[in-house]
């Protein structure tokens, strides 16, 4: 796993964004198995509904999984998502976080993303979260960001 981002462009709901390039001197960065199941649409929604209050702290909210742009419009659409999600049917992001983990479903082993959240500043890793259960995680992410800042 790295601490700094890739410079290069990925596809999401909003046209080509590249995370070195991003204007806020935040980044909540978060990892996410799969649109429109209930783990990840609780996620989704929640983040959704701080975006206000994460952009009051400069900060811009981007979800990541390897679902196609397409099945993230649709999300988006569905759940009124005001949040970019990158398609990262590659893994190029997935791989250079090591977000892609061995996981057990319906009794067989299959390769899937862990659910994991990374906050930058400035474009430097300074927070990570491994196997994040999604209920509530958006809001001690929005006091985490907070305490960091008044640090």
């Amino acid at each position: 796993m790295t601490t700094t981002l890739p410079n290069q462009s990925f596809a999401t709901t909003h046209g080509e964004v590249n995370l070195t390039q991003l204007p806020t001197e935040w980044l909540v960065l978060y990892f996410y198995p799969k649109d429109s199941t209930p783990g990840c649409t609780t996620q989704a929604v929640d983040f959704s509904s701080l975006k206000d209050q994460f952009a009051a702290l400069d900060c811009q909210i981007i979800g990541v999984s390897r679902d196609s742009v397409k099945a993230h419009q649709n999300f988006t659409e569905k759940q009124s998502l005001s949040i970019d999600l990158i398609s990262d049917k590659d893994e190029v992001l997935c791989q250079h976080f090591d977000v892609i983990k061995q996981k057990n479903m319906y009794g067989k082993q299959v390769l899937g993303i862990e659910r994991s959240t990374f906050i930058f500043h400035n474009k430097q890793l300074v927070k990570s979260y491994r196997k994040v259960k999604a209920a509530g995680h958006a809001e001690q992410i929005l006091a985490d960001l907070a305490a960091l800042q008044a640090v």
